[in-house]
């Protein structure tokens, strides 16, 4: 079992992720005395969307090439349709994910986060949920689908969009008092 006040949580995103839903788990995360580590394929900073144009910087803590996943009691997959569409093409992002899953670390995804999960390829015959437009793309990766603010299945953690973000970051700090979470191995 790990107390959020000793937990170490990664953020992994690009350019183009949904500016809530880094920022708020950053926030409420981080407030709860948790260690929040923004992980990016480069270094420097990267750029939010936030609803029609480009939002707020964040900057980057970790280049990805620089970390892993073993490291932390957490990952979290912000959305936004620009993030995880990009990231998913990047080998060593989606590789960062399968890792924290085969390391047992709770993975949270949101709205079109669970885009990671699919292509990391554990996401078949877990009960998930996501933005509703990526509901088919996660049923046809063999995810069972629901339409509800937050679903948890062994650590897996996954919420539809901003509007779930207090119910999101909830059940991480929940799931991460659970401590490690022994799955098959990806």
């Amino acid at each position: 079992m790990t107390d959020i006040k000793n937990a170490k949580i990664a953020i992994l995103a690009t350019d183009g992720f949904e500016k809530s839903e880094l920022f708020e788990p950053k926030r409420q995360l981080s407030e709860a005395g948790a260690e929040v580590v923004v992980i990016a394929p480069e270094a420097g900073s990267i750029r939010s969307w936030d609803k029609t144009d480009w939002g707020e910087s964040v900057d980057v803590d970790l280049a990805l090439s620089d970390a892993r996943a073993s490291d932390y009691d957490a990952l979290v997959l912000p959305g936004g349709q620009i993030n995880p569409d990009v990231l998913r093409t990047v080998p060593a992002a989606v590789r960062f994910v399968r890792d924290a899953y085969n390391a047992g670390i709770s993975i949270a995804a949101i709205c079109h986060g669970p885009w990671m999960l699919v292509e990391a390829g554990i996401i078949a015959g877990r009960n998930v949920t996501s933005y509703h437009s990526i509901k088919t793309d996660v049923a046809n990766a063999g995810g069972v689908w629901h339409d509800a603010k937050v679903v948890a299945d062994q650590g897996i953690i996954t919420s539809r969009n901003p509007g779930d973000l207090d119910a999101f970051c909830e059940k991480i700090i929940e799931e991460i008092g659970e401590g490690r979470h022994m799955r098959v191995a990806a």
